[in-house]
């Protein structure tokens, strides 16, 4: 089997557990985006799927590798919707107010005044709130307090559209843990983010997302899965 056949297959086994996950808990599967985090994926890889027309929202958590790979013509002739998702520093706003469709992981009115001064003219930055799911003192994020009072202040801004929220579960949780979290989250984002709007939830990554999409995420990040070397680590 050759590295395409290998990334197809991939790809489906991913959408087949999304699809299953999404009917498990009485949602509709075309409700769930997925996000392919391609941070960390060659660049041949992240070009078969878009050849492919299989991925449409990416995920990059560096800003100055992202600018390299998508300015390049090879990957700027595609339409993707580009997700920032690591952590954004002030000083790289301006770079990322241009070069993203998505801040996923806003949690600084700073951060968040400093994009609004450089969105380019026209363009509307959507943005989503992280908050903190774990007790690590590297994990970047918000309290939940914290973020759902600047989900208020974001709205308030001309070129900023607050979307929703983001958040990383702590590794090695238990099944019963997650599931605790993740729905404590759906809670406080259906009250903040109302049906009629666009709104995003994204929790889940390659080793949780099942969980995360049958407590209502619906935009799991997905990358080791996707860009899997071989049929054995999916």
């Amino acid at each position: 089997m050759n590295r395409e056949e290998i990334l197809l297959r991939n790809y489906q086994k991913v959408i087949a557990s999304l699809h299953l996950s999404a009917k498990f808990s009485g949602r509709n599967p075309e409700d769930i985006t997925l996000m392919a985090v391609t941070k960390y994926a060659p660049d041949e890889d992240v070009l078969f799927f878009l050849q492919q027309g299989l991925i449409k929202h990416i995920g990059e958590s560096r800003v100055q590798q992202a600018e390299l790979r998508w300015n390049n013509p090879l990957f700027a002739k595609y339409n993707t919707v580009k997700h920032f998702i690591g952590h954004l520093q002030k000083n790289k706003a301006a770079k990322a107010a241009k070069l993203f469709d998505f801040i996923d992981s806003l949690d600084h009115i700073h951060t968040a005044q400093a994009l609004e001064e450089h969105v380019p003219p026209g363009k509307i930055l959507r943005v989503l709130v992280q908050v903190k799911l774990t007790n690590r003192d590297t994990q970047s994020g918000l309290t939940l307090e914290d973020a759902r009072q600047l989900v208020q202040a974001l709205k308030t801004f001309e070129h900023l559209k607050v979307c929703g929220y983001m958040g990383i579960a702590p590794q090695g949780a238990s099944e019963p843990e997650l599931r605790a979290i993740f729905s404590g989250l759906k809670k406080v984002f259906e009250e903040d983010f109302p049906p009629s709007a666009e709104r995003y939830l994204s929790l889940g990554m390659s080793e949780d997302f099942k969980i995360a999409v049958e407590e209502g995420s619906n935009l799991p990040r997905i990358g080791s899965l996707l860009f899997a070397k071989n049929l054995e680590e999916v």
